[in-house]
């Protein structure tokens, strides 16, 4: 249960929150809402400890307390099992009429020092080693010739058994090395060798050392000292020799010993004393230092890794201000202090304060009752972390919580943006807050354009932001903030389209003024065209323009910015406007040339008959330039709705030639309009085009019977002639070709493969040549161009008044060849009539043969006697039973004969005896009959030399399914 004092104590503790008058900041978008932080930043805990008396000295390291008291006592805990404590008698270890001045504890908490001061001049000062462990203590026989106030422990040792190289300042100002090792007893005695002392800062003044701390730079031999006194902080910077692992401290002092005294912060003071304080981060490397003295704390950042050539390993060092008492200035200094991250707690006799480091405004105090008795110290674990206060009677533990809470509002009142960033814990709010407020500072300095960055960043009012800018007229700050914004959306269209829409219509309007003042080759003026086509391009940009591309392209066109209006159709695939435009304003050449540069086909087509009715020409180069890439049947419509001159004929006859003769256009459509053309204007084009097509109905690509119907109307019988020969009809060609020119109908005549049908052609123009001129001798010369025609099938041709005399030549000539003929058919007749004599010959031989069986013979395929089933014997010699033969022969007929014989076989299995007398239409009996089938099929060849042997020379003689066996049968 608490006691009334201790109530009394928590009602005495005062936790301030300091709100700085920039509390009231630039409101933004967030709810300005004000979260308490209920949990005390800074909060005392009186521990249950009973030390037998009154306590003089505390030290606490790695959770492990000391303390020196009045009866002669050490009271020794473990923190982490307090119900464990022990109390150590430390006077009878000591020389008498000494007074224990201090104690140290190393940060491992197993090296305890305890130093005495003398109370007369008959004893000597001297210091005690206690280890954890032990409870006896050992004096150092080293030290009796100095009085010892400082220690600087070694935070590398991880020994428990040796302190390791470590430091010792005393009253007269001297720096001495030593280690003590709890095992070694001559570490203890006069004849010790590790103790030298390695500098004098009073050089034989008395200037007690009141604070002492070394540490090494990190991955480096490098170190650093600091050095205090009553009115002065040392520094010394060097490099340790390293011996059996461990440092020579004594080395970083040489080059100090032969220089001037230089190298210190000098603060003026009355006090006997000041403390020194390290905040080490949670890598345990030092990070800040704090030095207390009469004037106020004097604190810094400490960065040695940085340092080169400078003597100070302090950056950014400041006097911090002790909080007033209203009282005597003597009573306004503490007696000691500790340093956390952002504060410093400062112990009087009778109260705790704790001053923020970033600030100087006090942020708690605690005062302590009387019945406690005054505040002896307030020391901090330098592993751990705690933090402990002692009066005569109690001992308290602070906890510390969140001490960095309003950190960030101060770093943002002290114009520290990023590192109030840094402290936020990503609290939207208070982010939001420090941005508004450094681009509020940043817009007052008239830096605008980082101003509308950060602006962007911010929930302010999106309108109250922009009018902030308007007003000062900074458009590219205004252009800065509306693209951050629009960089920051994702699903609000309307938003993303209003500052698309915005932005454009500032990039217009700047450029425009810069062309009317003719600034357009400026690099001002490229600067923004080059930042404005970078906008264009943004794929957030082009995704909403797909919305709102009318209003854009008016935007452009109010400005009369041709250019980009140019450039922002290529960005968004929409041409189509643009050529329209050019062409609305009879700019056709210009329309034509940035059609080739798209070579977008759709557009070809679309403008193609504006473009080859004005300039038929250029249009038409520009379409043979484009080659295969466009379609000729889609430009049809094009070509039909043009002019019909000339000029406009030639262009589109000269366009479909080329696609004809370079890419072998196929399509009827393209090649009846260009058969139409040549119809209407160019008749000799038109032959050479019938001449390349062919005379193959089913390869011309145009539609021979709408050209024939063309070619009629036209009158072009040269033409009708190719085309009515091209269809089939050759009578009709030949009567139109003699209309013509004989010899057109006599190249016509010889086309045809038909052999009759070429004489009744040439019979045609004979009579034609003959009824027509009755010229004898142009009749005679039809007879030699054409051996398919005789004289005879050309008299009748003649007139009944022509002689006979005019014929004599070619008649004799025909009475010869028939002559000729007959004698032919006599020869071909007498060698028939050999050949079939000699073939009944031989039937008559053939059947007069014969061949001997003999009763020895057997089957050829069985080896048994032939005799003892029916058989049959071949002229070739060989003999087979009827069943071998069917046997061997049925796998090798066709299906439709196995069939057959499988039938018979039925039929002759099954005909019953009656009809044994039963004859068929060939005078034999039905079964018979049937077996004389049989032998019509299977006795066709000899099965060993008929034409099946020669079909299976390829036939292995072991089949494969019998290889296995048969290589068996073979071992």
């Amino acid at each position: 249960m608490t006691s009334i004092f201790d109530q009394y104590e928590q009602a005495s503790q005062v936790s301030q929150r300091s709100v700085p008058a920039s509390e009231q900041m630039t409101s933004s978008g967030y709810i300005n809402m004000q979260l308490n932080d209920n949990t005390p930043m800074f909060s005392k805990q009186k521990m249950n400890f009973n030390p037998s008396d009154l306590i003089t000295h505390i030290a606490v390291s790695s959770d492990y307390l000391v303390l020196a008291m009045a009866n002669g006592k050490l009271f020794r805990l473990d923190l982490k099992m307090p119900g464990q404590h022990e109390e150590i008698h430390y006077t009878k270890f000591v020389q008498p009429n000494t007074k224990l001045t201090s104690i140290f504890l190393d940060p491992l908490g197993y090296h305890l020092l305890m130093a005495f001061t003398p109370r007369n001049k008959d004893s000597n000062p001297e210091l005690v080693y206690l280890h954890r462990k032990s409870s006896k203590l050992k004096a150092v026989t080293k030290s009796r010739n100095y009085e010892v106030t400082e220690v600087g422990w070694n935070y590398e040792n991880k020994s428990i058994n040796t302190t390791g190289p470590i430091l010792l300042g005393t009253s007269q100002g001297h720096i001495l090395e030593t280690e003590l090792e709890t095992d070694s007893d001559k570490m203890f005695t006069a004849s010790q060798q590790y103790w030298r002392q390695i500098f004098d800062i009073g050089k034989g003044q008395d200037t007690p050392i009141t604070g002492i701390q070394f540490h090494r730079v990190a991955n480096t031999t490098k170190y650093f000292v600091f050095v205090t006194t009553p009115t002065r902080l040392y520094q010394f910077i060097g490099h340790a020799m390293i011996t059996d692992d461990k440092p020579s401290l004594q080395s970083i002092f040489y080059s100090y010993l032969t220089t001037p005294e230089t190298g210190f912060q000098e603060i003026p003071s009355t006090l006997k004393y000041s403390k020194l304080q390290f905040y080490f981060d949670k890598t345990n490397t030092p990070k800040t230092f704090a030095w207390l003295t009469e004037p106020g704390i004097f604190y810094g950042q400490l960065d040695p890794s940085s340092q080169q050539n400078s003597n100070s390993l302090f950056t950014q060092s400041e006097l911090i201000n002790y909080p007033s008492n209203g009282t005597d200035s003597k009573d306004n200094t503490p007696l000691s202090f500790v340093l956390t991250e952002f504060h410093a707690l400062l112990m009087y006799s009778d109260r705790v304060k704790a001053v923020s480091l970033l600030n100087q405004e006090l942020v708690y105090e605690d005062k302590y009752s009387e019945v406690h008795g005054k505040l002896k110290n307030i020391v901090k674990d330098p592993i751990r972390r705690t933090i402990w206060a002692v009066t005569g009677t109690a001992v308290f533990r602070y906890k510390v919580s969140r001490e960095e809470r309003n950190v960030w509002r101060i770093y943002s009142d002290k114009e520290q943006f990023d590192l109030a960033k840094q402290y936020c814990q990503n609290n939207p709010a208070f982010i939001d807050i420090i941005n508004v407020k450094q681009a509020e500072l940043l817009f007052a300095k008239g830096d605008y354009e980082k101003s509308a960055e950060i602006y962007a960043e911010t929930q302010s009012s999106f309108e109250t932001v922009c009018l902030k800018f308007l007003e000062v007229e900074q458009v590219n700050a205004l252009k800065v903030y509306l693209g951050t914004r629009l960089n920051a959306l994702d699903d609000d269209k309307t938003l993303i389209s209003m500052i698309v829409i915005w932005m454009t219509e500032l990039y217009l309007s700047q450029l425009g003024t810069l062309r009317r003042t003719g600034k357009e080759d400026s690099q001002e003026y490229h600067k923004i065209q080059s930042d404005f086509e970078v906008f264009l391009l943004q794929p957030k940009v082009v995704k909403c323009m797909q919305h709102i591309k009318p209003v854009v392209y008016d935007l452009m066109s109010s400005h009369g910015d041709k250019q980009n209006l140019i450039k922002l159709t290529v960005i968004n695939e929409d041409y189509e406007n643009v050529v329209a435009q050019i062409i609305y304003k009879k700019s056709y050449m210009e329309a034509l040339k940035m059609l080739q540069t798209l070579k977008k086909s759709d557009l070809f087509y679309q403008f193609a008959p504006s473009l080859i009715e004005e300039i038929p020409k250029q249009t038409v180069n520009a379409l043979i330039a484009q080659g295969p890439s466009l379609s000729p049947s889609k430009l049809l419509p094009a070509f039909l709705s043009c002019k019909n001159d000339e000029a406009h004929v030639t262009e589109i006859i000269r366009y479909l030639e080329f696609m004809l003769q370079n890419f072998n256009v196929k399509d009827r459509a393209i090649h009846n309009y260009l058969l139409t053309l040549y119809v209407e204007y160019d008749q000799q084009a038109l032959m050479r085009y019938l001449a390349r097509q062919g005379q193959e109905l089913t390869m011309v690509n145009y539609d021979v019977h709408y050209a024939l119907r063309l070619c009629r109307e036209k009158g072009l019988s040269e033409a009708c002639v190719k085309l009515s020969a091209l269809l089939g009809l050759w009578e009709s060609a030949a009567e139109l070709a003699l209309e013509v020119d004989v010899s057109l109908a006599k190249s016509l005549a010889d086309m045809p493969d038909d052999i009759s049908l070429q004489r009744r052609l040439w019979l045609g123009i004979a009579e034609h040549v003959i009824t027509k001129n009755q010229d004898i001798k142009e009749a005679m010369s039809l007879l030699g161009e054409c051996p398919l025609i005789k004289i005879e099938d050309i008299l009748p041709f003649f007139s009944d008044v022509v002689t006979i005399d005019h014929f004599r030549e070619p008649i004799c000539q025909s009475l010869q060849e028939y002559n000729n003929q007959i004698e032919e058919l006599k020869a071909e007749m007498e060698d028939a009539t050999k050949s079939a004599e000699f073939v009944r010959s031989e039937i008559h031989s053939f059947r007069g043969r014969s061949v001997l069986v003999s009763v020895v013979d057997v089957c050829c395929l069985c080896d048994i006697a032939l005799l003892l089933r029916p058989f049959y014997l071949f002229p070739c010699g060989h003999r087979f039973h009827g069943d071998c033969l069917l046997a061997e022969m049925q796998p090798i007929l066709t299906p439709a004969r196995r069939k057959k014989i499988t039938d018979i076989q039925r039929q002759l299995a099954v005909l019953p005896n009656i009809e044994l007398s039963t004859v068929t239409s060939s005078g034999l009996p039905l079964r018979e009959a049937l077996r004389n089938e049989v032998d019509d099929i299977v006795a066709s060849e000899c099965v060993f030399c008929g034409e099946h042997m020669i079909a299976c020379i390829d036939k292995p003689f072991i089949a494969d399914e019998d290889w296995d066996r048969v290589m068996k049968e073979w071992e």
